[in-house]
């Protein structure tokens, strides 16, 4: 698995690191999510589902 953020969507609403803090945090410099473990766990796929822009990829 593979888990990444697009810098460029992110509004930094910070749902996926309340959903899973193990792969995402709010960078508080910049505002937005960034990830933590891209390799994944299995929460990264919720966190994904319910970002509300959809700058969530998990890729298989």
């Amino acid at each position: 698995m593979m888990v990444r953020v697009n810098q460029d969507e992110c509004i930094g609403c910070g749902v996926c690191a309340q959903i899973c803090p193990e792969v995402f945090e709010l960078d508080e410099a910049i505002g937005k999510a960034r990830v933590l473990r891209p390799e994944g766990a299995e929460c990264a796929q919720e966190a994904a589902d319910s970002c509300p822009v959809g700058c969530i990829q998990v890729e298989a």
